[in-house]
């Protein structure tokens, strides 16, 4: 609105015509107000409403004596199971009449016993870790479905503007009143003191300037929003889940391990991380950190030369382009990304959809003048660890580094650790991000240090691992967060994993003896799809039989092999089911092609993948069924693999199907890096390395191939040594939040 003129230059009319549009802006900015705290109260109730089954489905495990631990020690409820009352939930349905009926319990100790359960009703409510279950039969949960979906439209319309709206509208409210005089004729205007028609005057004023505002426009854009309907809610959801417990944990707040989410840090630098203000301007309005994700974006500001080591699937990617947004929104103009080709399209995608800075590709055909672009004009430049050499820093320097997949500079005499190092020492703050755990010796996780605190790094030695954990935690701290899935993503589906021992056939096991024989170790791990007859192929037969079944269901499926070979024999197999496959050498932007295509599928259907090229970078949460065809050297490969399925965004629970040959190379592997990969979650749990662990002594392919070879040939030319039975062993299964 252009600037008032002079409350003496007005007239009658024009005064009424500001009243006017007053009275219009304050209903506008009430009805922000109002629509959003609507919005935002129909998504509390619906929770409540759908928390409760899960709430006493809690109660229920809770055993009577949890019960008993709580009510004095005197009193006699040990009758309580006798009389059909087990657990908390039947405490608290049976009520104080049916616990008086119970020998030995009179009205105080039901009294007392009621009160106990409702104690652990409410402590049950607030620990609980609420997942909003994938089920459109649901009423109680398409009802909060739906509301988070309307609660999504309607604060993106102007959820920014709620809390100007309501300050507006209450000046609006206070000065109409007080500036309406202003606004009457003259001749009543004549027998008004001087100091009221001031008074009115100078409210008028401030009317015209708080009418210069973007709440109309806001106002207007809610009244054209439509209700979706339970199936449109559950398929964006189905699209976008992660977006949605965002909003959820906005209006509720879902709790969860705070220690956990800030990564089991000292004291000190949690005070630090705390106080540090995040600013989220240039980030998208669509976008909504979790509270793990925005400490973890702080303590990138606050500790400046860091590794965010948090396991896969909770967002490394978001955390560093919040920090980036945050250091934008206060001046800084240049910032570089170095990854792997593998991930660079996806970089781009991520920084684009997610916040307001400008990316720029460095890398390909054309790339001289995209870094001439990003010099001029800043940004975000996006390049590859093979292209970081021939890059020439610009001034500025850069305000933040961010390496992803930083595991792969570990080695210091490594051209491309040698060009990062050169580019840390010139950036502001540096980023690592890796959700791979380093897997050798302490000596490597040091190396990587090494680009961001040498001084720490000097310091860091095996000892704190052989110590102790926290040791280990301690001297790691002011540089490295972990946080792991189970710890901080609670919403997470279940993981089923499933060992799927098979048999060899005549011909299969036929080509394994041969490989044995020749010391073959590769050919030995892909000896079971040697033959193309599913007929023939133990494992191939296994594998069509879970996809179909898997496809019946609706579901679709991804199937990893290490080997090429093997997933030609799959997806000959499968015909029109299959799609890709995607492997080391499929081009990038081909492989995100590939995924996009299998997403938006209608139909379900089977993504045939080599492990280590789609292990890394490629988010497949369409997904929920997971195939691996042979055991990996490294297990930490399988679980990388398991992770672009299982990961924020999922919402179905994940099936992982092993296929396992008895008997066979596969079952030693399971045998020698088992205990081995105990060893290495134990430490990466608390947020350090495997190998630094005591005993956890390195195996290469090398010597795991020697050894196994010995063994199967030894085994297979008739030494003497137990036979296992497998006859009557059932599938393994394990079960993970």
């Amino acid at each position: 609105m252009s600037p008032q003129p002079p409350m003496t230059a007005w007239s009658r009319r024009e005064v009424r015509a500001l009243l006017a549009r007053a009275a219009e802006v304050q209903a506008d900015a009430e009805a922000i107000v109002d629509t959003v705290g609507a919005a935002r109260a129909e998504v509390v109730e619906a929770y409540e409403i759908a928390r409760e089954p899960q709430v006493w489905t809690a109660l229920e495990q809770m055993s009577v004596e949890t019960v008993k631990d709580t009510v004095d020690g005197r009193a006699r409820l040990d009758e309580l199971p006798a009389h059909g009352i087990r657990s908390v939930a039947d405490v608290l349905r049976a009520g104080p009449a049916r616990l008086i009926g119970v020998p030995g319990i009179g009205e105080g100790t039901a009294r007392k016993t009621i009160h106990a359960a409702e104690q652990l009703k409410r402590a049950a409510q607030d620990s609980l870790q609420f997942r909003i279950e994938f089920d459109p039969k649901n009423p109680e949960m398409t009802r909060l479905v739906r509301a988070l979906a309307r609660f999504g439209m309607v604060w993106h319309a102007a959820g920014a503007h709620e809390a100007d709206a309501g300050r507006l509208a209450e000046e609006l409210a206070a000065l109409r009143p007080v500036a309406a005089p202003a606004g009457v004729g003259p001749l009543r205007r004549l027998f008004m003191r001087a100091a009221d028609r001031a008074v009115a005057e100078d409210a008028a004023r401030r009317i015209g300037a708080l009418l210069d505002t973007a709440v109309p426009q806001a106002a207007r854009d809610l009244r054209a929003l439509r209700t979706p309907t339970d199936r449109q809610a559950w398929r964006d959801f189905e699209q976008r889940s992660a977006d949605y417990y965002g909003l959820l944990s906005q209006v509720v707040g879902l709790g969860g391990d705070v220690a956990a989410s800030e990564g089991f840090l000292p004291a000190d630098i949690v005070e630090r991380v705390g106080a540090q203000q995040l600013d989220t301007s240039r980030l998208s309005d669509n976008l909504r950190l979790r509270g793990y994700q925005s400490f973890g974006a702080r303590f990138a500001l606050v500790q400046r030369r860091v590794v965010l080591g948090d396991e896969m699937g909770l967002g490394k990617t978001v955390q560093a382009i919040a920090a980036m947004a945050h250091l934008a929104a206060r001046g800084a103009t240049h910032f570089l990304v170095v990854c792997p080709a593998s991930v660079l399209i996806n970089w781009s995608r991520e920084v684009a959809k997610h916040s307001t800075i400008p990316v720029v590709t460095l890398h390909g055909n054309g790339r001289t003048r995209a870094v001439a672009r990003w010099r001029a004009q800043g940004g975000v430049g996006v390049v590859t660890f093979g292209s970081l050499g021939a890059l020439q820093l610009p001034p500025p320097r850069p305000a933040m580094l961010i390496v992803d997949e930083a595991h792969y500079v570990k080695n210091p005499d490594a051209k491309r650790s040698q060009a990062v190092n050169r580019v840390a020492a010139e950036s502001d703050r540096v980023l690592f991000l890796t959700g791979t755990p380093m897997e050798n010796r302490i000596d490597e996780f040091r190396a990587l240090i090494d680009h961001l605190r040498p001084e720490i790094a000097a310091d860091m030695g095996p000892e704190h691992a052989a110590i102790s954990v926290e040791a280990f935690r301690r001297a790691a701290a002011p540089v490295y967060l972990r946080r792991n899935q189970p710890d901080v993503l609670t919403e997470l589906p279940e993981l089923v994993q499933v060992d799927e021992w098979e048999e060899f056939g005549a011909e299969d096991a036929a080509a394994y003896r041969t490989a044995v024989r020749e010391g073959n170790f590769m050919a030995m791990r892909r000896a079971a799809f040697a033959v193309h007859r599913p007929n023939d192929s133990a494992k191939l037969t296994r594998l069509l039989e879970l996809a179909h079944e898997a496809m019946a269901a609706k579901r679709k499926v991804v199937v990893f092999s290490y080997f090429r070979d093997v997933l030609a024999v799959v997806g000959a197999a499968l015909g029109a089911d299959a799609r890709g496959p995607i492997t080391g050498s499929t081009p990038v932007a081909d492989r995100q092609r590939i995924v996009d295509e299998f997403t938006a599928a209608k139909k379900p259907a089977v993504l045939v993948c080599q492990i280590e090229a789609a292990g890394v970078g490629v988010n497949i949460q369409a997904a929920s069924v997971v195939i691996l065809c042979e055991p990996q050297v490294k297990p930490s490969i399988e679980a990388q693999a398991i992770a672009r399925a299982h990961r924020m965004g999922q919402v179905r629970t994940v099936q992982v199907h092993r296929l396992l040959i008895a008997d066979s190379v596969d079952e030693r592997m399971i045998e020698i890096l088992g205990s081995k990969a105990q060893l290495f979650d134990a430490y990466v749990r608390h947020s350090t390395i495997a190998q630094a662990a005591p005993g956890a002594v390195d195996i290469s392919e090398v010597q795991l191939a020697r050894m196994i070879v010995a063994e199967e040939q030894q085994r297979l030319a008739g030494t003497p040594e137990p036979r296992r039975q497998h006859d009557d062993r059932p599938a393994a299964v394990t079960r993970s939040p």
